[in-house]
């Protein structure tokens, strides 16, 4: 079976590992005004543990985008065609 994908798929794939790669290389912090629900907050802290309001909301931030991460790649379980000449056993030996 042989899938074809447009060049804008390969693109948007592409763009996205891209800016992944570029936020978890770069630190960075842009100041922002939220509406935040209080109460939903509230609870994300004594879930999450943390002292802060601005550590929780960056770890609920990476949760977020780690579990979309983790939707794209379950998406493409089978569309793409396995590697014939990949030795799993050989990986089992490692």
């Amino acid at each position: 079976m042989v899938l074809i994908y447009r060049a804008d798929d390969w693109y948007r794939l592409l763009t996205h590992a891209y800016v992944c790669a570029y936020v978890a290389i770069k630190e960075y912090a842009m100041a922002t005004n939220l509406s935040i629900d209080n109460q939903l907050l509230q609870e994300a802290l004594m879930v999450s543990g943390l002292k802060t309001k601005k550590d929780t909301v960056n770890l609920a931030l990476k949760e977020f985008v780690s579990r979309r991460k983790q939707q794209e790649i379950i998406e493409l379980f089978g569309k793409l065609d396995p590697d014939p000449d990949y030795d799993y056993k050989k990986g089992r030996e490692s």
